[in-house]
């Protein structure tokens, strides 16, 4: 078992935190997957009051980036004729201003504007009689691309160019796990695990003084495990290994076929989620060249001959140990 362990400990977070509480956990479904909720709790915190604000907290999200929910702002944008602009409310141009950093940064291998591919491979909210014609791929790749989205930073002003699909969901789960956890500490709780579908967040520490530690998930038997102390860190991981090869090129409009998994840690859970993404899109030269570039924390399995191969970034070479 290697070890993943950050450089430091944020002094901020031994501030308040306390040996003699209690572990407490709660859980339920959003975003077509379940969340996970394990918190060390102050005397005078109401779980109660806790598990109403994140129940609020999923719901706004969802009215705002479900993909899935026709009435959504995100629905009723990918449906405005062309030229129209929205106003967005905070949480959405936070995470729009973000994807369009990480589309820019990743040359769009990272891409918010990829809806219509996404559902012509099934993977929206309809479903779709088998594989897409060539043609039909090609009508999309045209219309999509977040090159041709239009966004005023100063007045948070979003621009449908006509017949153009967002879709958020490789950045909108980590976004949630972040939000998530500004609930907790708006509760008064500053040591806790966020997790939802497969990506974690982890506030200052366990009451026994360890800190929240996570497996990467590694898929390959050969690959030896790599556990992480989520110490103020988020991990994501994005590949085929659970759901199939849903990840698709926003380039080729293609699957993705090389990618096992791709984790990266980043203090920002919607970060590690959208690098996630666009990293397990790129083949592996390319990935690897934007991981160093970007300096990431990252953790690659692909395929490559034949073989499953592990690539640990530099970023987060210094944070292994390995065993002795």
């Amino acid at each position: 078992m290697r070890l993943a362990v950050p450089l430091e400990i944020d002094p901020a977070a031994l501030a308040d935190w306390r040996q003699d509480v209690p572990l407490a956990r709660l859980d339920g479904e959003t975003m077509g997957t379940t969340w996970h909720v394990c918190m060390a709790c102050p005397p005078d915190l109401d779980s109660a009051a806790v598990e109403a604000a994140i129940a609020a907290r999923l719901e706004d999200v969802l009215a705002q980036m479900s993909h899935w929910r026709a009435d959504s702002l995100l629905g009723r944008f990918n449906r405005a004729p062309g030229g129209t602009w929205f106003a967005l409310p905070d949480d959405f141009a936070q995470v729009m201003e973000a994807a369009l950093d990480v589309a820019g940064r990743s040359g769009g291998a990272f891409d918010p504007a990829i809806g219509e591919l996404v559902n012509l491979w099934g993977h929206g909210p309809a479903p779709w009689p088998g594989p897409p014609a060539d043609a039909a791929l090609a009508l999309a790749r045209t219309r999509g691309g977040w090159q041709h989205l239009a966004y005023d930073r100063e007045t948070r002003r979003l621009r449908q160019p006509g017949g153009l699909h967002l879709d958020l969901s490789g950045i909108a789960k980590g976004f949630t796990v972040d939000a998530l956890a500004a609930v907790l500490r708006g509760q008064g709780c500053g040591h806790a695990l966020v997790e939802i579908g497969g990506e974690l967040a982890g506030m200052g520490m366990r009451p026994d003084g360890d800190p929240w530690w996570v497996d990467v998930e590694t898929p390959a038997g050969h690959i030896a495990p790599l556990r992480i102390a989520l110490h103020q860190l988020a991990v994501a991981t994005s590949g085929d290994y659970v759901r199939g090869r849903h990840t698709i090129d926003p380039r080729s409009g293609l699957p993705v076929e090389h990618a096992m998994a791709v984790s990266v840690l980043h203090t920002q859970a919607m970060l590690a989620d959208a690098w996630a993404t666009a990293l397990s899109v790129l083949e592996p030269e390319p990935m690897q060249a934007l991981a160093r570039r970007e300096e990431l924390a990252v953790r690659a399995l692909v395929r490559q001959g034949g073989a499953v191969e592990e690539w640990i970034s530099p970023a987060l070479a210094e944070l292994v140990c390995e065993p002795a």
